[in-house]
């Protein structure tokens, strides 16, 4: 997904323990799209964990420590184009609200929704008000993967000032199509 997305930095957070899979997917789809996987890591006994399961899988990413808190980790990089947390840390919720998120929109995924403490998260509650979510969706993938394509910046001024717009929308059991203008 993140190589579809022509994604130019991609930011994951791990923890001991973790799966890799997805961080050697991660890393194999920034090599493809030409971008920077950038995996930020809890404290030291992570990252030694973390870059020799990477070196094992012949990848290699920029790994960084977090010697503070993640979130302000993530805070100091602009431009996220795509973001996987683990809904298991009790922040994923802060690490989502302060990410400076790329001009064309981003891709967010919570790994692990299922095990989610917050089981009242809502994606509008994590993105601030210059953006929009596009789509959302829950796959059953493993313990669940909650996904949410933000659209780019000042996207949807033009319909919040009265201009109306056309939707078209299609019955698959009759195979009738309504237009309707909003």
């Amino acid at each position: 997904m993140a190589a579809g997305w022509k994604a130019k930095l991609i930011v994951e957070t791990w923890s001991r323990g973790g799966a890799i899979a997805t961080s050697i997917g991660l890393a194999v789809a920034s090599r493809h799209g030409g971008g920077r996987h950038i995996c930020i890591v809890p404290d030291e006994e992570s990252r030694v964990e973390y870059v020799a399961a990477m070196e094992k899988s012949r990848m290699s990413s920029q790994v960084v420590v977090g010697k503070a808190e993640v979130e302000e980790v993530v805070e100091n990089l602009e431009g996220i184009d795509f973001l996987v947390v683990d809904s298991r840390r009790n922040e994923f919720a802060r690490i989502l609200r302060v990410a400076k998120l790329g001009q064309r929109g981003a891709v967010l995924i919570c790994k692990n929704a299922n095990s989610r403490a917050a089981s009242d998260f809502r994606w509008r509650s994590v993105v601030d008000g210059e953006s929009r979510i596009v789509r959302s969706m829950f796959l059953p993938v493993g313990r669940g993967l909650d996904i949410a394509h933000v659209g780019a910046r000042g996207e949807s001024t033009a319909f919040g000032k009265g201009e109306r717009r056309w939707i078209k929308r299609i019955d698959r059991q009759s195979g009738e199509e309504f237009v309707i203008r909003k």
